[in-house]
């Protein structure tokens, strides 16, 4: 599962990391991403801007709202198939941007916050899937939802799931709509093989409402690794 996560890059970083033309105005780097906040979304690639989405997919055919919330994650198993999520799966494919995302590890009757990145303290891009959901007044909601997938070795002695990270020839395969293999696309929701470092974090992640640098601080010093990217 991928419950919270980061996007503490500024735009031009965004930009240039990501070849994009055009960045959201409204964008603004955040240390605690939560379910039903607004993220940063690239959904083509031909056309490369980034927009915001809200975390937590709506079905197009749903009714009303529901609970965004509920479909944060989409299992990479069974995506094709699940109702919620195949009709998006075949046609509407995007980036969900970030640099960090969180878990919380079982240890001696507590939940410990652990704070995983690349090595390299890069961004990358989950893969996502996006829906644009007409309410009854007219308004177009576009929401998205992460994929997960079983975890690598750096992840699986503190959960059972991770999001797919997407390589960089990854990234323009799975934006790219003329694909509809499914043994193809599954091929690109394996775990990462890139380098990943993960260390324990406070408590103060555990709310949505706190939104800052410390969020991502080591619980305890680590000798020499670096608190913050080059950018923080």
């Amino acid at each position: 599962m991928c419950g919270r996560f980061t996007s503490t890059a500024p735009a031009d970083i965004l930009a240039e990391e990501f070849g994009l033309d055009a960045v959201a105005s409204s964008y603004a780097p955040s240390f605690n991403i939560a379910p039903t906040h607004m993220v940063p979304v690239v959904t083509n690639w031909t056309r490369r801007s980034l927009e915001l989405f809200q975390w937590g997919l709506i079905p197009s055919w749903s009714k009303d709202r529901g609970s965004p919330g509920q479909l944060i994650n989409a299992r990479s198993e069974t995506v094709a198939t699940r109702a919620a999520f195949k009709e998006a799966f075949a046609k509407r494919r995007c980036l969900v941007l970030a640099d960090g995302f969180y878990e919380w590890k079982n240890q001696v009757g507590t939940k410990v916050p652990m704070y995983i990145r690349l090595a390299s303290r890069r961004p990358f891009a989950f893969a996502g899937l996006w829906e644009g959901w007409l309410s009854p007044d007219g308004e177009v909601v576009r929401t998205c939802t992460i994929l997960t997938t079983r975890p690598c070795d750096a992840v699986a002695s503190i959960h059972d799931r991770m999001p797919v990270l997407l390589t960089a020839d990854g990234r323009e395969q799975w934006l790219d709509h003329d694909r509809t293999d499914r043994e193809a696309l599954r091929a690109l929701m394996r775990p990462t093989a890139e380098p990943l470092e993960a260390y324990s974090v406070g408590t103060l992640v555990n709310s949505p409402a706190n939104d800052s640098d410390q969020c991502i601080a080591p619980e305890e010093p680590r000798g020499t690794l670096p608190l913050f990217p080059d950018w923080c």
